[in-house]
């Protein structure tokens, strides 16, 4: 059975199981929290949401520059008030540097990336970084300067640790 097929027949497990009804599109708790995409995190069980509590997004490295996005209808159309910035430890977005990450996708790509896609890996920025909890206050200070984020957010950064399930505040 392929991948897709688990997940679609885990759902359908899901749904028949599923006690929670239809619950408001705002998030209970209007709280967004930015995490990591790393498969080690599961922020239900490591920070305490519940279904409805909040949103979560997520992207390689917790990178707040790469979910403003988000983060403005999260605010702007939910009325959500609270972010939590949370990077982890072992994060693979200190393993390289843009450049380096160009070369292994270029030649992953081979013959498949012709000049419109070598144009986009080009100008893609991976948004690494050398140091986590300096990036993580970083990127605090990066959302509070921010005038597409709400005046008066409480915004605040974490780092987890995926060994212990330690979070720790750092900005």
């Amino acid at each position: 059975m392929s991948v897709a097929k688990e997940v679609a027949s885990a759902n359908q497990a899901f749904v028949s199981s599923r006690k929670t009804g239809q619950l408001p599109l705002p998030p209970a708790r209007k709280l967004t929290v930015l995490t990591c995409m790393d498969a080690r995190i599961d922020p239900v069980a490591a920070f305490g949401i519940k279904e409805g509590d909040a949103h979560v997004i997520r992207n390689a490295g917790a990178r707040a520059p790469d979910a403003v996005r988000s983060l403005v209808i999260s605010q702007q159309l939910l009325g959500t008030d609270t972010i939590l910035v949370i990077g982890h430890s072992d994060c693979g977005m200190l393993t390289f540097q843009t450049p380096q990450a160009r070369e292994i996708v270029a030649k992953q790509q081979g013959s498949h990336l012709d000049s419109k896609g070598q144009a986009e890996l080009d100008s893609l920025n991976f948004l690494e970084f050398p140091d986590l909890h300096s990036n993580v206050a970083s990127d605090v200070a990066f959302l509070k300067s921010n005038t597409l984020i709400k005046p008066n957010t409480d915004i605040s950064g974490w780092v987890y640790d995926v060994g212990s399930g330690k979070l720790s505040q750092v900005a």
